[in-house]
């Protein structure tokens, strides 16, 4: 398998990224160091205004103008999920708890929200009060997630602690996820900005973009 054809790699302007979301006229960084969210100034990286999320921010996505972000809250870190709104912050009266209070990064398919739950290899649909409508199983621990196309495209690993990582698509017709290709690094977060892929390189303090591979892997 063939190691993904990285197009750039940046210094982040935020210690260890987690998450990247791209919303059209925005970009927005989320850091478990700082634990904040920023928004970016899109052609300088420059942190343009930043808030303090509700607790970790783990993972995020774009729901139209507003955003969905994923919240390791309390002693235990339960994953909670919260509503942001650009023009007034987060919103303090929106919480629901993922299922098993378990979850890191989210997607938007324009009608569900999708939540994969790393140890438990899946990705779960859900349902505005955060029922699950479908469960996709996936073979790998999942770190990373973007819906492109309607494929649900994830960073995925069976050791987080090695640098071997894949990007793994998930057909959702079909429920059949397979390796496209590898990324030699620790990434966390995925995110397509129309053009390319993007992911944090975390402990590198980096944000790496990458072309989107078709869906025929590489032999």
């Amino acid at each position: 398998m063939n190691d993904i054809a990285e197009r750039l790699r940046i210094a982040s302007p935020v210690p260890r990224p987690q998450s990247l979301c791209f919303d059209g006229p925005r970009t927005w960084l989320t850091s478990i160091e700082t634990r904040r969210l920023y928004e970016l100034d899109a052609a300088t990286w420059a942190i343009r205004r930043h808030w303090e999320a509700p607790g970790t921010p783990w993972g995020m996505t774009s729901i139209g103008g507003e955003l969905r972000l994923v919240c390791g809250e309390g002693e235990d870190e339960n994953r909670t999920l919260r509503r942001f709104v650009p023009a007034r912050g987060f919103d303090p009266a929106f919480a629901v708890l993922c299922p098993e209070c378990e979850g890191s990064q989210l997607g938007w398919d324009g009608t569900h929200l999708h939540l994969n739950q790393w140890y438990r290899k899946r990705v779960l649909a859900l349902d505005p009060d955060g029922s699950i409508v479908r469960e996709y199983p996936v073979p790998h621990q999942i770190c990373g997630q973007a819906i492109v196309d309607g494929a649900i495209d994830l960073v995925s690993t069976d050791d987080e602690t090695t640098q071997d990582y894949r990007l793994t698509r998930l057909d959702r017709a079909s429920g059949t996820a397979t390796d496209l290709a590898r990324i030699p690094f620790q990434a966390r977060g995925l995110a397509f900005d129309g053009r390319q892929l993007w992911t944090c390189h975390r402990e590198q303090h980096q944000l790496v973009a990458f072309e989107r591979p078709s869906s025929v892997a590489p032999r």
